[in-house]
């Protein structure tokens, strides 16, 4: 890979910007990683720009891989390996994006890359996206602000990471979620059936538990109800116990639903269930935006931000499932309103279309690296390297 001089010169100024993505690799099916690969697709076709991507999780190869099924080696074996590509990779390149959830996975995954940066004399992006980040930032105020304070800039999805930042200090901007309207096709529904989606991860924080509850009080007025929870995760056995406690039917637990599957998920789908107790931006809320289902979502965290109640969704309380069951029956009760919802909520996407947000990352991009005025002409020319893609 070629060195670029970035010291402002004419020169330098018509050579691309060498941008070091760092987030999970794509196999770990979250929103992150899915962000992270919408970014390194669309970047493709920006001409001045080359892209390297270092995963959080790297995969050790051939036996070695063996060291990966190991408890707590697991850990070891892949900080080491990840923390080596970016040794390597890091002074590359001019500028590096790194995305981060919170806690401990703050600590082993962007935190690394915002050191090596600063200790290459690299500009830092820290792209914070976890729901939980007042509790993060309350409760490892040693490690989390210090390292943050690090970066040359925190961008989050939405603005109540935005207050949540403000609160200890720490200035942020907001570049939104991008969904990929290649993939996700708008779609009415008519009739609207009492079939239902829940698309998140199986852990305590999206409270799924709230949803088999509220489906059970739906299936007392629509016994063919149908419920198709996507998602995996550490609450999955007892999730399968409370179902048949509740004893539901027509429940379907589908495991992890790969990103170019999931166009199929919400297209059998009429309305979408989200009980989160702590969030920021889900991607699948604005996924189901984009598919024509109309939402009813608990309040939390970030989501108020993005829906809109009786707009462009139903918003209830956090681990309320009475008053989700209710609006969800509402909503088959009353077509009209859904149908106008999902029209609402279609029209927002116009926000996370890539080219409402592209002017957003090419002018943060362009201010770091001095480049204010040479990306905002860039044509399409698909151009672009993977370093360690895996």
């Amino acid at each position: 890979m070629r060195v670029t001089d970035v010291s402002g010169s004419k020169d330098s100024k018509d050579k691309p910007i060498r941008l070091l993505l760092v987030a999970p690799a794509l196999r770990i099916l979250g929103g992150q990683a899915v962000q992270a690969n919408y970014l390194l697709e669309h970047l493709s076709h920006e001409s001045n720009f080359e892209v390297s991507f270092v995963p959080h999780n790297p995969r050790l190869p051939g036996p070695l891989r063996l060291l990966q099924s190991i408890k707590y080696v697991r850990t070891l074996v892949t900080s080491f390996v990840y923390c080596i590509n970016l040794l390597i990779q890091v002074p590359r390149h001019d500028i590096v994006h790194t995305f981060s959830a919170s806690y401990l996975s703050f600590l082993i995954a962007p935190a690394p890359a915002i050191i090596i940066g600063r200790l290459f004399g690299k500009k830092i992006i820290l792209n914070y996206r976890s729901g939980e980040a007042e509790d993060h930032l309350r409760t490892w105020p040693r490690t989390a602000v210090p390292i943050m304070r690090l970066a040359d800039e925190i961008i989050v999805p939405s603005q109540y990471l935005i207050d949540v930042f403000w609160k200890f200090g720490l200035r942020a901007s907001a570049v939104a979620n991008i969904v990929d309207f290649g993939r996700f096709k708008f779609k009415e529904r008519k009739p609207l059936l009492p079939i239902f989606l829940s698309n998140r991860n199986l852990y305590a924080l999206y409270n799924v538990a709230c949803i088999l509850r509220a489906f059970a009080k739906i299936q007392q007025t629509f016994p063919e109800a149908r419920l198709i929870i996507a998602g995996d995760g550490n609450q999955r056995p007892s999730l399968e116990a409370l179902a048949r406690e509740l004893r539901l039917q027509n429940i379907e637990f589908r495991g992890r639903v790969p990103p170019h599957k999931m166009h199929e998920l919400y297209d059998e789908a009429h309305i979408f269930l989200n009980s989160s107790n702590i969030d920021n931006m889900p991607g699948s809320i604005l996924e189901s935006f984009a598919t024509g289902i109309p939402v009813v979502s608990t309040s939390a965290g970030g989501i108020r931000c993005i829906v809109t109640h009786e707009q462009t969704g139903l918003l209830v309380p956090r681990n309320d499932h009475d008053a989700m069951a209710a609006w969800a029956i509402r909503l088959i009760e009353s077509p009209e309103m859904a149908s106008a919802i999902a029209r609402n909520a279609y029209e927002e996407c116009a926000a996370y279309k890539w080219e409402a947000v592209r002017e957003k990352w090419l002018a943060v991009y362009a201010r770091l690296a001095g480049r204010e005025e040479s990306t905002s002409g860039s044509v399409p020319a698909g151009q672009m390297i993977h370093d360690d893609l895996y």
